[in-house]
């Protein structure tokens, strides 16, 4: 009986998430009905004219659609590259770090951005990256001619990708700095005895220690490759950088809510998640394969 009631007060506990849920996730998704129709504001959207899959074969006829998915699968994967190799290698550094009060100073100091909303952080970064900004500065010193960084096709896929890795890196290395802790010491103490060095351990021990994991997160990050970065982006795209900035998030966004075209901007969404579903299904296949990770 009172493992009965300790196991209702976790449901009651669990009610408030799961009505959230049910109301913001769940009932939403009710409204992809509007894919198949020809919706009209205003009117209910039982009584929308039926068009079946009319606003899919245009979205694949849109000149724009080969270059907004071309746009999220380079950034996605930039991100996906980039965000597995710098926090693995800052862990790494990090870990041979013997004085314990600067490590917790590089610790709080690379975690802080994490907390951060891109509102902020593209605030930031505009200022440094403006024709007046500290870069432009900087290299007005070397007598570079000023840039416009945030307006160019040329560098903005590198700023959304970096500025992301800058965001984001401290705080992904929490979980390779968490695998570091479970290597057995007795291992290093085995190289030192045998006449192996820093570097010696670090090859030989610690990077197969936490390759397991290292597999695991790149296996479950395929899943996102659709996610380039909704947020992120919208804070810092620009009409200028479409052609190489524009992703499927943010492309919903203008057609739907700033051209009003319902039912394909929910076509392009539906697809979207369609496609996600099923690169989560093959992470999830491919990461019980090579790292024995399973949910179900």
């Amino acid at each position: 009986m009172r493992d009965k009631k300790t196991i209702m007060h976790y449901h009651i506990m669990m009610l408030p998430g799961a009505l959230l849920l049910f109301v913001f996730s769940i009932v939403p998704m009710f409204g992809l009905v509007m894919a198949f129709q020809r919706f009209v504001p205003g009117k209910k959207i039982w009584k929308q004219n039926w068009i079946g899959f009319d606003n899919f074969t245009f979205m694949l006829q849109i000149p724009d659609s080969k270059q907004v998915l071309f746009n999220t699968l380079i950034i996605a994967s930039m991100k996906i590259a980039a965000g597995i190799i710098v926090p693995v290698t800052f862990a790494l550094l990090l870990n041979e770090v013997r004085l314990r009060s600067f490590k917790r100073l590089v610790q709080t100091v690379v975690y802080l951005p994490h907390f951060m909303s891109w509102v902020i952080l593209a605030g930031i970064l505009a200022n440094i990256l403006s024709l007046e900004g500290i870069l432009n500065q900087f290299l007005a010193l070397f007598g570079v001619d000023p840039i416009m960084f945030l307006a160019s096709n040329t560098w903005f896929r590198h700023i959304v990708v970096w500025s992301d890795v800058w965001k984001e890196f401290g705080f992904g290395a929490i979980v390779y700095l968490a695998a570091l802790t479970g290597i057995n010491p007795s291992l290093y103490e085995a190289a030192e005895m045998d006449g192996a060095n820093r570097l010696h351990k670090l090859v030989y021990i610690t990077l197969p220690g936490i390759m397991p994991t290292v597999v695991l997160l790149t296996t479950l990050s395929l899943g996102n490759v659709l996610n380039a970065g909704f947020d992120q982006i919208f804070n810092l795209y620009n009409p200028l950088v479409y052609s190489s900035g524009d992703i499927i998030d943010t492309y919903v966004y203008r057609i739907g809510i700033v051209q009003m075209q319902y039912g394909l901007a929910t076509a392009v969404g539906l697809l979207k998640s369609v496609v996600a579903i099923v690169l989560i299904a093959i992470s999830y296949r491919l990461a019980y394969r090579l790292a024995n990770y399973r949910i179900f």
